[in-house]
């Protein structure tokens, strides 16, 4: 935006997890009632959720509790903004043409209600899809699988059964997760309006998905597919990555990483993965930040941080080994290398899914995972041509677009 000459203001609270401001465009940083040691912490309660045993009935309402103690702490901080004058005044009287926000929080989405300014959205999707309803979009259960379901959009009788069961249980969800949403914007804007009522006046949805991803389904003309947006950019890769890669040979190598919700592995589960790799002539780049053992494999290179697009986008990249995030699922297709998936917590299960079922991955469960069935899955996808040919294929599907995403969002 700010390249083609759009002036930008954005908002920071004080304690702020990612963003710390830039020369390209102008910060407001604004005080909140928390500090950054408390939000560092219910991030690291909400990281606790992510799944390295075998998952039982109990975890997801353990996982729904932990996400609304994050976002709770959030919306404080939006209060923040709200009730603080001078900066308010300073944006009611700045006349801004456009509020871009994702809604996973709501400050962004409020701001626009209050100042009637257009509001344009960006997000992969909402909790219990408040999204979709927000939208008014439908979302028959007869052929769009509910999230976490384990279903596809071919269902049998009882499958379909379970979809509407679940569709039910979600509305339970998004009471129990939306209440101090909910709470905040009837506080602020009155007249009973829920978070649901904000979202619905959203002018563009730009979600960060397409059809070579998801599954059949109704959209709606506002809302716009910009999946891939993330892969845009590619570097060249620093000198001792671009001599280890290179030097793989014929026989390539493998981008090994968990995200950034995995900081440490138990040294048993590491001991395995060391294991596997030592066996296969593939170079392994690993984002590892656990405790290093003395017996490395050589043909292994632990990275607190990796370069992920553009290590893919190398032609020697045989096997992308991730926990299914949609920023890697999407880099994975845009540079059209198989996948061996890990899904851990949220959506990735369901994200998984998807792409198993194109014939361009497999799926372990890291919790009962053997060094043996570890080999086994990287040797099939490395010599079974039909991964790395789906993959091209589906690749090629992605890219085929008159627009690239970046530019059709801006």
């Amino acid at each position: 935006l700010i390249a083609r000459g759009h002036e930008a203001v954005v908002l920071v609270p004080e304690s702020s997890l990612l963003i710390h401001g830039s020369e390209s465009y102008k910060t407001e940083i604004y005080q909140v009632s928390y500090t950054k040691a408390e939000l560092d912490g219910k991030f690291a309660e909400l990281q606790t959720g992510v799944s390295l045993k075998p998952p039982a009935i109990t975890d997801l309402f353990i996982d729904v509790q932990r996400l609304t103690n994050f976002t709770s702490i959030q919306v404080k901080g939006c209060e923040s903004l709200l009730i603080n004058q001078p900066l308010m005044s300073r944006l009611k009287e700045g006349g801004f043409d456009v509020v871009l926000t994702d809604p996973f929080l709501p400050c962004g989405s409020v701001l626009g209600h209050m100042f009637s300014i257009p509001v344009v959205y960006f997000l992969r999707g909402l909790p219990c899809e408040l999204d979709i309803k927000a939208n008014q979009c439908p979302s028959p259960p007869s052929y769009v699988p509910v999230f976490f379901s384990g279903n596809t959009d071919i269902m049998t009788f009882p499958q379909r059964v379970k979809n509407m069961l679940m569709s039910f249980f979600e509305l339970y969800l998004c009471k129990v997760m939306y209440a101090s949403f909910d709470d905040l914007v009837s506080r602020y804007l009155g007249d009973n309006m829920t978070y649901k009522d904000v979202l619905s006046h959203g002018a563009i949805w730009l979600l960060r998905y397409d059809f070579v991803f998801e599954r059949p389904k109704p959209v709606m003309p506002n809302m716009v597919f910009i999946g891939g947006i993330n892969c845009a950019k590619k570097a060249p890769l620093p000198a001792d990555l671009a001599e280890f890669v290179d030097g793989s040979g014929d026989d390539g190598f493998i981008i090994f990483t968990l995200g950034s919700m995995i900081s440490n592995m138990p040294t048993e589960k590491a001991k395995q993965f060391f294991d596997a790799f030592r066996q296969i002539p593939q170079r392994v780049l690993w984002r590892y930040t656990g405790v290093v053992p003395e017996d490395i494999p050589k043909n292994v290179k632990l990275m607190k941080w990796l370069p992920q697009n553009d290590l893919l986008a190398h032609p020697k990249a045989r096997v992308f080994t991730t926990h299914g995030g949609t920023h890697g699922i999407y880099e994975g297709i845009c540079n059209a290398v198989p996948m061996l998936m890990f899904p851990l917590f949220g959506d990735q299960g369901d994200n998984v899914e998807r792409m198993v079922s194109r014939g361009v991955a497999e799926q372990l469960r890291i919790y009962d995972m053997t060094t043996e069935t570890l080999l086994a899955a990287l040797n099939n996808i490395i010599h079974d041509k039909s991964y790395k040919e789906k993959m091209v294929t589906l690749s090629q599907i992605h890219l085929d677009r008159p627009v690239p995403p970046l530019d059709l969002a801006v």
